[in-house]
């Protein structure tokens, strides 16, 4: 049967501490004693719900004196001496209790998270032991030291900076640098202060490359090389510090003279500038000549180079014709020398327009008007007029009795329109 069930004999409520135990009516905790089955130690012994919240935080209570070692209170009278003092308090205990919740907390706070952009340097009592990657990590609190280092950001420092030049002069140099944390180690404990052993370094590495510089180079075309000069000299001292530190770029903002003589400065980069214009103008018009002049001094080369040739092949030639002339004089003399007599007269007469008649009384020869004949019958009156003209001029230079009989021989045949003449035997 169930323990709340209406008129049953179990009543024992399994929420409440009192109650009667067995049917002998045996004394409560207070130390009251009862009859019957329904003792007075079960707190009404017919409570048919859950117990109060009230109850438990005092059972609670109840409990953690217990465990602490406080004395409880006197629950009844005296009755048969009996009813006493609870038990006696352990000193330990809450010491105890404080030490457990004191660990607890000192454990929870070492749990700490390290950013994707950083990395964690654990320090042991003041000793290096390892880097932490980023993901949530521990370490116990008071013990390690870990300081993170952002290891992707670029930091930044700049200068300006007025110093002595190798011509002993005075420059203002504006410069910055960015660099990165290449090793989180180093840069944690080689180092006491990162930041302030760049800008030491950067000083001097700007003012030893400075000084080895002339001021106009500085001021003008040497800006980039004094640039580069910098970040490799900067580098150097940074990797003898083992600071840790990776540089990344070195910008010469600006670079001018001190105030008092800046105008006169740029009066000489003004004439500087104009000075190399005129060397470019210069520069333009003698590689637009230059070719030019070579390109005619080359064909002036290979015209004589093919005059030469020619000339050499032309007496080649000759002297060939004349070997070839001497072996065939040596076969018949009399053959060639007739020969060569009638080419040498051929050549003569052919470039001439002039006409020699050789007249005798017995054979005399009809005159052939070679001259006329090559002015061509197409050329029309004029051509003909100048060809009459020419042959009247000519007929001066001939002897009047070929004259006679040129016109005694025409006067005959004065009604052919032909011009050409047959000889007449």
């Amino acid at each position: 049967m169930a323990w709340n069930e209406p008129g049953g004999g179990n009543q024992h409520d399994p929420w409440s501490s009192g109650g009667r135990r067995n049917s002998n009516g045996g004394g409560d905790r207070g130390g009251n004693s009862g009859g019957g089955n329904n003792g007075g130690g079960n707190n009404g012994g017919n409570n048919q719900g859950p117990p109060d919240l009230d109850e438990a935080l005092k059972k609670f209570q109840d409990k953690l004196n217990g465990m602490l070692g406080g004395g409880g209170k006197k629950k009844g009278g005296s009755g048969n001496g009996k009813g006493g003092s609870g038990k006696p308090r352990n000193s330990l205990a809450l010491p105890g209790l404080l030490v457990i919740v004191a660990l607890a907390i000192w454990a929870a706070s070492g749990f700490y998270l390290v950013d994707q952009s950083e990395r964690g340097v654990v320090l042991r009592f003041g000793e290096y032991q390892t880097i932490v990657d980023p993901g949530l990590q521990w370490n116990p609190p008071l013990i390690d030291d870990v300081r993170m280092v952002n290891v992707t950001r670029v930091r930044s420092v700049s200068q300006t900076q007025s110093m002595l030049t190798r011509d002993e002069n005075i420059v203002e140099v504006e410069i910055s640098a960015q660099y990165q944390v290449a090793n989180p180690r180093d840069f944690v404990l080689n180092v006491r202060d990162p930041g302030l052993s760049i800008e030491n370094a950067l000083d001097s590495a700007l003012r030893h490359v400075v000084g080895g510089t002339d001021m106009i180079d500085i001021l003008t075309s040497g800006r980039e090389i004094l640039g580069s000069s910098v970040a490799s000299r900067l580098q150097s001292y940074l990797d003898a510090y083992g600071a840790g530190i990776r540089l990344q770029t070195i910008n010469i903002e600006s670079t001018s003279a001190p105030a008092p003589v800046i105008d006169a400065f740029d009066d000489v980069i003004r004439a500087r500038e104009d000075r190399q214009r005129t060397i470019n103008e210069g520069m333009a018009y003698a590689n637009a000549i230059i070719p030019a002049a070579q390109g005619q001094a080359q064909r002036v080369v290979e015209q004589g180079q093919g005059y030469r040739e020619s000339v050499v092949a032309e007496a080649q030639g000759q002297a060939n014709r004349f070997n070839a002339l001497l072996t065939e004089y040596r076969n018949s003399p009399a053959i060639m020398r007739e020969r060569m007599y009638l080419d040498a007269i051929e050549e003569v007469f052919g470039n001439t327009p002039k006409v020699l008649l050789d007249i005798s009384e017995n054979a005399p020869l009809m005159y052939l008007p070679l001259d006329q004949m090559r002015g061509g019958s197409g050329s029309g009156g004029s051509n003909t007029s100048s060809n009459r003209s020419s042959g009247d001029s000519n007929s001066e230079s001939i002897d009047p009795r070929v004259l006679d009989s040129l016109r005694g021989s025409q006067g005959g045949s004065s009604s052919s329109s032909n011009p050409i003449r047959r000889e007449g035997r």
